[in-house]
């Protein structure tokens, strides 16, 4: 029981984290809504996929790295934001412009959506530290190799099926008529709220915090 505990810990924290909204819930809502269903289900994917690499980085102590260079963390954050504001942009650009919704014709391709998502993910480095500080706090100081490989595993899971939730939800024919009819103010909002983000995360670049 004392094994399982911590895995049990990390994975209810972690879905918690997972389910408020932030630049991926965006990313894979606009996606589901405008492209459909197979494009939203592939931008799920990303997320799991996505948050990956700075759990194992965590687990491997990247953020003794971002502690011995504050300049590394800082550059990290920065390229973050600006890859949300470019996102903001091109939301805000076309939220006057059309679009087909029929599932034959996607605004994205798979490949579009997939990438879309997996670099909103990986290009956020405040998840590597939301990760080391579960895991300080939970694991023991040399946790076994299975209880590591479980955690990436629980974590990926958390991912790709809380956002594959999202993405069925939206892609469902009454949302989406929804947004076509409100896509205007939806795109604005959205493109807004990830230009916020975006500024947030250069203002902490440049505070280094």
């Amino acid at each position: 029981m004392t094994s399982v505990q911590p895995l049990l810990t990390v994975a209810v924290i972690h879905l918690v984290a997972a389910m408020s909204p932030g630049p991926s819930f965006l990313t894979v809502s606009r996606t589901a809504l405008a492209s459909g269903r197979s494009a939203g289900l592939v931008s799920a994917l990303a997320c799991g996929f996505g948050v990956l690499p700075w759990a194992v980085g965590a687990i491997l102590g990247i953020v003794i790295v971002f502690n011995q260079a504050p300049w590394l963390y800082a550059a990290c954050k920065a390229a973050g934001g600006l890859y949300l504001l470019y996102l903001a942009a091109t939301v805000w650009q076309h939220a006057t412009s059309p679009i087909e919704v029929a599932d034959a014709i996607p605004r994205q391709t798979l490949s579009q959506a997939f990438a879309q998502t997996f670099f909103t993910q990986i290009t956020n480095p405040k998840v590597a530290v939301f990760f080391s500080a579960i895991f300080v706090s939970v694991l023991p100081p040399d946790p076994p190799m299975w209880i590591m490989v479980a955690i990436v595993a629980i974590v990926f899971a958390n991912e790709a099926v809380w956002y594959s939730i999202v993405a069925l939800g939206l892609s469902a024919a009454r949302p989406r008529a929804l947004y076509l009819r409100l896509k205007l103010v939806f795109d604005r909002a959205m493109g807004a709220l990830l230009g916020a983000l975006g500024v947030k995360l250069l203002s902490d670049a440049g505070r280094g915090v």
